[in-house]
C-alpha cells in the first residue's frame, strides 16, 4: 500500500477535482517544450508539461525504456488525483495491476491545466486555444523528448484522458502497446455533453466580473453556475436516491458537495478546459485502433449515457476493443466510476497479460 504524506481530497463527479498531495516515491519534473505550435497557428517560444512519476524506467539493451505506463486525467484534473486511495491503493502497491516495482507511472498535467502552462500563468484569454490535438502532441512531445520513452505498455485515460486515449490511437497507432479508456465515447461531443460545457462557458462570460476575462474579482456568480452543472453531470442519481432519501439530507449533500468546488478554479482556465473538446471527434478513423483495448463506461454516467447506440458501432471496427458497461448500482460512482478501480480492477489484470 502506498504511504500518504496528506490527506486527500475526494472527487466530485470525476470532473474538477481539488489538488491531491503527493504520495512517497513520487518525482516531479517539467518537460519545456520549445516552439510549440498549436493547431490554430498560434505559437508558444515554451510550453511547461508538469508531470509527476512514480516507479523506475527499465531499459533495453538498445537504451529503450520498457516498462512505461502513462495515466491522462479529466477535464479540470491534474495527475496527482490518481494518488486517491480509490485508484492508488488498488493498483500501485505490491502484486497489484500497475505495481510501481515493475512500472514506470507517468502522470502528465496536461495542458491549460495543473503546474503546466495555462491562461491563468498571465496571459489570460490571450493563450492559445488548444485542443486535444494540441495536449496529445505536447504529451507525445514530453515523453521523446524530456523522458525518452519511445514505446508504452498502456495509455489508460479517464474522461478527457479517456478522449485522448482513443486520439493516441489513431494519431500514434502502437505507440501503446494497449490502451484503456474509460469514461467516453468516440464520437463528437454533441448533445447534452456540449451542452452543459457551452451553458458552463456561457455563465462565466455573462458574469460582468468576467470583463472579458481581464477581472479582478473572480466571476463568481458564473463559478456558482459551473459548479452546479458540475455536480448534476458528474453523480450518480441511483446513489443519491438511495443516500439521500429526503429533502434535508438531499440539499445537505449539495451543500456540501458545492463547497468542495465552488470557485476552486481560475474562470478563464475553466473556459478553455470545457471548450478544449470542441474538435474532438474520431469516428471516422477508429479502424486504425488494433492494439488491445480495455474499454469501460458505466450506465449511470450522465455524460455518457448508454443508450445511444454508440459503443456498440465502434467496438465492432475495433478489432482488439472489449467493451465493457459497468451496471448501475447504489454503489457506482457516476461519471466518475472511471477512477474507482475495484469496479474495473480485475478486467485491467487481463488486458495487462494480453
Amino acid at each position: 500500500m502506498l504511504k500518504y504524506l496528506a490527506p486527500l481530497a475526494l472527487l466530485l463527479g470525476g470532473i474538477a477535482p481539488t489538488h491531491a498531495q503527493t504520495v512517497e516515491g513520487a518525482v516531479e519534473g517539467d518537460a519545456i517544450l520549445k516552439d510549440f505550435t498549436f493547431g490554430t497557428g498560434e505559437k508558444l517560444s515554451e510550453l511547461r508539461l508538469h508531470y509527476t512519476t512514480l516507479g523506475k524506467p527499465q531499459r533495453d539493451e538498445q537504451g529503450h525504456v520498457t516498462n512505461a505506463v502513462m495515466i491522462l486525467h479529466g477535464t479540470g484534473g491534474t495527475g496527482k488525483q490518481f494518488f486517491q486511495p480509490q485508484f492508488a491503493d488498488e493498483l500501485f502497491g505490491p502484486g497489484q495491476p500497475l505495481d510501481t516495482s515493475r512500472y514506470y507511472i507517468i502522470l502528465p498535467d496536461n495542458i491549460g491545466h495543473g503546474g503546466s502552462s495555462k491562461p491563468s500563468d498571465g496571459l489570460r484569454m490571450k493563450f492559445p486555444r488548444y485542443d486535444y490535438d494540441d495536449m496529445v502532441a505536447a504529451q507525445h512531445r514530453m515523453l521523446t523528448e524530456k523522458l525518452g520513452v519511445t514505446k508504452l505498455k498502456l495509455i489508460l485515460g479517464t474522461s478527457m484522458g479517456c478522449m485522448h486515449a482513443f486520439v493516441w490511437g489513431e494519431t500514434h497507432p502502437g505507440f501503446a502497446e494497449r490502451l484503456a479508456p474509460f469514461a467516453c465515447l468516440p464520437v463528437e461531443i454533441a448533445g447534452v455533453n456540449r451542452m452543459w460545457r457551452a451553458l458552463s462557458i456561457d455563465a462565466i462570460k455573462a458574469d460582468p466580473l468576467w470583463n472579458d476575462g481581464d477581472y479582478t474579482d473572480p466571476p463568481l456568480a458564473g463559478l456558482r453556475t459551473v459548479a452546479s452543472l458540475m455536480l448534476i453531470a458528474g453523480s450518480n442519481p441511483y446513489a443519491l436516491q438511495t443516500q439521500y432519501p429526503t429533502r434535508a439530507a438531499a440539499e445537505a449533500y449539495k451543500d456540501q458537495a458545492f463547497a468542495r468546488t465552488f470557485a476552486r478554479g481560475d474562470a478563464n482556465d475553466t473556459i478553455y478546459q470545457l471548450d478544449s473538446s470542441r474538435n474532438y471527434n474520431p469516428w471516422s478513423n477508429l479502424e486504425k485502433i488494433t492494439v488491445p483495448m480495455l474499454w469501460i463506461n458505466s450506465a449511470d454516467d450522465f455524460i455518457n449515457q448508454p443508450g445511444y447506440g454508440i459503443t456498440e458501432k465502434a467496438a465492432a471496427r475495433m478489432p482488439g476493443a472489449t467493451f465493457i458497461l459497468i451496471p448501475a448500482s447504489p454503489e457506482t460512482k457516476g461519471h466518475s466510476t472511471h477512477s474507482w478501480a475495484k469496479f474495473w480492477k480485475g478486467d485491467l489484470v487481463k488486458l495487462m497479460a494480453e
